[in-house]
């Protein structure tokens, strides 16, 4: 079925585009709204040019007259479009180019004596800029009328804004709107794993000048490596939660498929190895199979510290027992230790157990006994006290290791000054996803990204299999610096069950540290097995107390997750549109 919007079309029968339609309705802009933006644009205190920089190599000519007319419709009039042709060998380009350069002043074409491909291009067109600001937008793709319109907007908003990136989404050889990705706010560790900022990306112009523009060797990957070495220069980086970008889907195009250009991946790798070179936190960058264009960096450990892992447990000897051979022989990392809190256990397979491993393990292995009712925060801080690790991972004792390097992962992230807490991969025994990250605001408080997906699934936008930003990670696996577990002053035990994992995190997010998700450091999580679930009405008042607490001292952050779309769902955790 194909629903009209303004000039568009949309194809509301895959990817679940009655609920995309359904956002247009709601959220794209009207002829009234287009109109009213146009009558407000001399209100703006700032009202800067827009440089929208177009290489052209041989597009559709229909493709590129509506590219170019895109731009023409703004209802923001204060930019230029920069175009510059690569040679093309298609007989309609240089009409074309010419026509418009000759309708419209704020339209500047140059034509290359030689081809260079997409980089020289790029760079020929950044030449005759004279904007304060630069925006990108391929031959055959389309902006929204209100897209520079907006970017100014957050200009005025923030005039420390040095670059802005908003959603987008696809548009196929019939006008047909389709694929929506509505992004997070910037996400540093995230865009490691994946260019995912894309379209539409509007940068300072003396910011890019000063990095030299776009480099000749990485085509195909030209704008990732941009922006890698554009964001070592600012953290001024500003998300708009708008699609205002049509990217083209056709034959030739990245849009299409993953498979298109199969040289931009390569180019990617290298653009990622030069950046943690640059940055000074060497490490190897391995593709994603199952998704191209994701990426997983393996830092290099500079020293092999202590980790202490904490677990604590009530009674549950079989349980801890499963828990303590998989990380005893499941295991690579070579300086650990393992802490367990005995919470008042009265059975005797726990004893049995203990003793078993202290004299299987007598160095590496200690149990200290802490009769106290339970509250997973006090226990924790108490075990924090008797480790002697620099490294601090709390563990929960229904757990069970599946990959060996599972430290070494956690490690190669904790040990990075901007990280706060590491968390990993958690399955169920079906091998369904337990934890992916925690997306907060998610049914209430949070919950788990993912959850019940299969363990094969990439995720949305290659979120299960990607390193990524995360505003927490659930306590069951968690790693962080010792030092910075104190700064923050621990768990809250006020929060003595529920959410002091969050709290933890957020304690973090709160001093300027990111929290990751890491999808290579994989466990079983036999889920509630010692504690059981929030089934009685004490526990549920318990759990209301503990939940209006969070709220109170968090509610920016359970209200708009900046590691997740204000345009997604809050009642599942699919990655759906909001409805």
């Amino acid at each position: 079925m194909l629903v009209t919007v303004g000039y568009y079309q949309i194809d509301n029968q895959e990817y679940g585009h009655e609920k995309y339609q359904a956002w247009l309705m709601k959220y794209g802009a009207r002829p009234s709204d287009l109109q009213q933006m146009k009558e407000t644009v001399e209100a703006l205190t700032l009202t800067p040019t827009i440089s929208v920089i177009m290489p052209v190599y041989n597009p559709p000519e229909t493709f590129l007259k509506e590219a170019i007319e895109s731009v023409i419709n703004q209802v923001y009039p204060y930019w230029e479009l920069c175009i510059a042709d690569d040679c093309s060998t298609q007989g309609y380009i240089k009409p074309i180019l010419e026509h418009y350069a000759a309708k419209d002043a704020r339209i500047k074409v140059v034509f290359r004596q030689e081809n260079g491909h997409i980089s020289a291009a790029s760079n020929s067109a950044i030449a005759i800029a004279t904007g304060e600001f630069i925006a990108l937008l391929d031959h055959d793709d389309l902006l929204t009328p209100d897209a520079l319109y907006q970017v100014v907007l957050t200009i005025n908003q923030h005039p420390d804004a040095d670059m802005i990136y908003s959603d987008e989404g696809k548009i196929d050889e019939n006008n047909q709107l389709k694929g929506p990705y509505f992004k997070p706010e910037w996400s540093p560790d995230s865009f490691l794993s994946r260019m995912y900022t894309c379209h539409l990306g509007v940068y300072r112009r003396s910011l890019i000048e000063k990095i030299g523009g776009f480099r000749v060797g990485y085509e195909g990957s030209q704008d990732y490596d941009l922006v890698l070495r554009f964001t070592e220069q600012t953290d001024k980086i500003y998300h708009i939660p708008k699609i205002l970008y049509h990217w083209r889907i056709h034959l030739a195009s990245a849009a299409s498929s993953a498979e298109a250009k199969p040289y931009a991946y390569e180019a990617a790798k290298k653009a990622l190895t030069d950046a943690i070179q640059r940055r000074g936190e060497p490490g190897i960058v391995t593709s994603v199979p199952i998704y191209l264009g994701h990426y997983i960096i393996r830092y290099q450990i500079t020293e092999y510290k202590l980790v202490s892992i904490i677990i604590s447990t009530r009674n549950m000897g079989e349980t801890l027992d499963q828990c303590l051979t998989s990380i005893f022989t499941q295991n690579t990392y070579p300086n650990y230790e393992v802490i367990v809190i005995d919470n008042g256990s009265t059975e005797e397979k726990l004893a049995e157990v203990i003793a078993q491993w202290q004299e299987k393990e007598p160095t590496r292995f200690k149990c200290y006994p802490l009769d106290i009712p339970f509250n997973f925060s006090a226990i924790n801080n108490y075990a924090v006290k008797q480790a002697q690790g620099d490294y601090l991972l709390f563990l929960n004792n229904d757990t069970e290791v599946i990959t060996p390097d599972w430290i070494e992962a956690m490690v190669e992230q904790a040990q990075r000054s901007s990280i706060g807490a590491v968390g990993g991969l958690l399955l169920y025994p079906d091998d369904t996803i337990q934890h992916a990250g925690i997306i907060l605001g998610l049914g209430g408080i949070g919950s788990h990204s993912h959850k019940h997906f299969p363990r094969t699934t990439p995720g949305s936008f290659g979120h299960v299999i990607s390193i990524g930003n995360v505003s927490a990670v659930t306590g069951a696996c968690l790693m962080c610096r010792r030092e910075l577990f104190e700064m923050v002053g621990g768990f809250d035990e006020e929060l003595s069950v529920a959410y002091n994992d969050v709290d933890l995190c957020l304690k973090m997010v709160a001093k300027g540290y990111r929290n990751v998700y890491l999808p290579h450091a994989v466990l079983y999580h036999h889920e509630s097995k010692s504690r059981g679930y929030e089934d009685t009405p004490e526990k549920q008042a318990r759990w209301q107390k503990e939940a209006q607490l969070l709220y109170s001292r968090w509610q920016k952050f359970i209200d708009n997750d900046p590691c997740y779309s204000p345009h997604l769902t809050r009642d599942r955790e699919d990655y759906t549109i909001r409805e």
